[in-house]
């Protein structure tokens, strides 16, 4: 005759195997995401640059330049024209020209190329020239 604890036995081992399964597949899924995160940190480096050139109407000016929100220049302008070359650090960069003293800000889309940006001041706000 059987002993009748035999089933609760069954029972019990197809619930540690159970387990053990669900325990595995969460590794597993945890591994994956933490694989896809490492493919995700490779940092891209761009061989295009940026020439801004402030080429007139700024002397005695105090200007910020930001590119994709990072301070590349804040300085007063002494001379005309005043120069920065930048590298490409992001896929998509726009450029801010803000003055200091009266807080307007200028926005400028940079393309992905790279290139010469140059800009002058006149009474009505900063203008873009054309590029070379």
């Amino acid at each position: 005759m059987a002993h009748p604890l035999n089933t609760n036995k069954q029972f019990m081992v197809g619930n540690g195997i159970l387990a053990f399964a669900v325990i595995f597949v969460v590794v597993l899924f945890i591994y994956m995401s933490l694989k896809l995160q490492q493919d995700k940190k490779v940092k891209r480096n761009f061989e295009e640059t940026y020439t801004i050139s402030l080429e007139k109407g700024f002397v005695g000016d105090s200007l910020s330049l930001l590119i994709n929100d990072s301070l590349m220049m804040n300085k007063r302008i002494t001379k005309e024209p005043e120069s920065i070359e930048i590298g490409r650090f992001a896929e998509q960069s726009a450029l801010m020209i803000v003055d200091n003293l009266t807080e307007k800000m200028s926005a400028f889309n940079l393309s992905e190329k790279g290139g010469v940006y140059r800009f002058e001041k006149d009474p009505d706000g900063i203008k873009q020239l054309a590029q070379e």
